[in-house]
């Protein structure tokens, strides 16, 4: 029950906080370019449409920007925005001196952190299957897409890019827990995902966790191939990022 009460006076927090509306904007901005685009160029819609891989050409097409730019940058800074709400308020103190052992407070930051995650999962997918209903609907003359919705498979895709974004995650918070300085997490953040992207088609780059959102896009477009199980990788390196962050959040001398 402990916990449950600090996860829900954490995720209070969190309602005044520019990353509640980066959830948001992050969900729909990709499909809202797309509507952009397609009504634009209203003539494609017609081919597209009809064709059977409608649903999955979207797909592909929603998360090219996301995987790669979005989903990394947005976790960076949702994470750094959420962890640094105590020391910008400079409540560090008053915090600790609630009933609740430091454990409680750790994991229900990083809970919060993780089901806004979830949240802007959820608003993506509305997003992407808005993107693909709202020109055929806008657009005279343009059939409702015929093409079903391969449901398991995007579920099974929605699953693999959480789990690929989790350590970095982890990293954000194991770091803007120790700094006081918002622009230190940020920093190194955008720092490891501009050696990311760099990284992509060295045989070694999965060692960069940062990676792995973008790798497991090129590999579904078959741009880039690799024998690593970077899922595996992904969860192993935010359960010991994640250790790693508790055990110097428990262990800091001067917390806040």
């Amino acid at each position: 029950m402990q916990f449950i009460y600090s996860f829900q006076s954490e995720w209070l927090k969190k309602k005044r906080n520019l990353a509640s509306w980066l959830v948001v904007v992050g969900g729909f901005f990709t499909p809202i370019i797309i509507i952009i685009y397609s009504l634009v160029y209203s003539s494609k819609l017609y081919a597209a449409s009809v064709s059977p891989n409608f649903w999955i050409r979207l797909w592909n097409n929603s998360w090219e920007s996301m995987s790669i730019f979005l989903l990394p940058m947005g976790v960076i800074l949702a994470t750094s925005l959420i962890t640094q709400i105590e020391f910008r308020n400079n409540t560090w103190k008053q915090l600790h001196t609630l009933p609740q052992n430091m454990t409680t407070i750790f994991f229900a930051k990083l809970a919060v952190i993780i089901v806004m995650m979830i949240q802007f999962f959820i608003l993506f997918n509305i997003g992407v299957y808005l993107s693909g209903v709202i020109p055929v609907l806008l657009i005279k003359g343009v059939p409702y897409p015929k093409a079903s919705i391969p449901y398991f498979a995007f579920l099974k895709e929605n699953m693999l890019y959480f789990i690929d974004c989790l350590p970095i995650i982890a990293l954000q918070y194991l770091i803007s827990l120790q700094f006081k300085n918002f622009l230190v997490p940020l920093g190194v953040g955008i720092a490891l995902w501009i050696l990311s992207v760099a990284v992509f088609r060295w045989q070694y780059g999965y060692i960069i966790p940062y990676t792995y959102c973008g790798l497991h896009f090129l590999h579904n477009m078959d741009k880039l191939h690799f024998h690593v199980p970077i899922h595996f990788l992904a969860f192993g390196y935010f359960v010991l990022f994640t250790i790693i962050g508790y055990i110097l959040y428990i262990t800091k001398k001067e917390k806040g």
